[in-house]
């Protein structure tokens, strides 16, 4: 990433925190011991059992699903960029009583700040590889982070809907963003987060980076990864595209009508190879 995307993207995720603070469901994590992000409930059946393992979240933002992982028995790492965040998600590891160690480093800075071949799970939530503008780069890392054995999990935003454009008053769905990887990303000027909020963003404008899924699968196999699990979801857990989408009780999101028309997300699991 160069030094102005990083400096752009940076700035707009620490005055992200305080909005996210108070929308990320924070109260209801510190009321129930047991509790669980919504996310890291969605993956639960796919992740399996991760009691005991040595597990690294990657862009951790502000940590409810390192807490969530933590809670399912992992022993958790949480690495983000962002100081602010970590910040945050320290505090409320503390205030739930769960030991997670938060560094603070960029992505390519990972194996460096937190040692190879140590984790036996790499877990990457959504919205975080379209921060990233070299997909084969972020691959490495995971491969390096992993012992023998070690496994990925990642759900994502789908690059269909990545390319996707904002909302627009016909409901059509339209791609109007690249959906390969381009360099240089793709400059965006957005007033506020994709969670309800009052007021606006210090800092509005971001870098984006998307990648296909053919690029992404393909950086993996590259550096010696072996694919074990791929599925697309009709569903995400925020509202992208305004009216045409309903929210289900599950709190995840699908088109209003033709659900099966548009991937929203998708799993990805990998395992290095013993």
């Amino acid at each position: 990433m160069d030094d102005e995307a990083r400096t752009l993207n940076l700035s707009n995720w620490e005055s992200r925190v305080p909005f996210h603070l108070a929308g990320y469901g924070i109260e209801r994590l510190l009321a129930d011991a047991s509790a669980v992000s919504g996310v890291v409930a969605f993956d639960r059946p796919r992740l399996g059992d991760i009691a005991g393992l040595d597990a690294v979240h990657l862009q951790c933002h502000i940590g409810t699903d390192t807490l969530s992982l933590a809670r399912l028995g992992a022993r958790m790492t949480g690495l983000d960029f962002s100081p602010s965040a970590i910040a945050a998600a320290a505090d409320l590891a503390t205030k739930a009583g769960v030991e997670v160690e938060y560094v603070v480093a960029d992505l390519d800075d990972a194996p460096a700040a937190l040692g190879r071949n140590r984790f036996d799970l790499v877990y990457t939530g959504i919205g975080a590889l379209c921060w990233l503008p070299d997909i084969r780069r972020w691959a490495s890392v995971v491969a390096s982070l992993l012992r023998p054995g070690g496994r990925l999990f990642i759900r994502e935003g789908h690059p269909v809907l990545w390319a996707m454009c904002d909302p627009r008053d016909d409901d059509l769905l339209v791609l109007e963003f690249p959906y390969f990887e381009v360099p240089g990303g793709t400059r965006f000027v957005e007033s506020k987060t994709y969670i309800e909020h009052e007021g606006d963003l210090a800092q509005p404008i971001t870098i984006g980076y998307n990648h296909g899924l053919g690029e992404i699968i393909t950086a993996l196999l590259d550096e010696g990864m072996t694919l074990t699990s791929f599925e697309e979801h009709r569903s995400v857990p925020w509202n992208p595209l305004g009216d045409v989408m309903v929210e289900g009780d599950d709190e995840e999101f699908r088109l209003r009508d033709g659900a099966d028309r548009l991937p929203l997300t998708y799993t990805l699991q990998a395992r290095k190879p013993a």
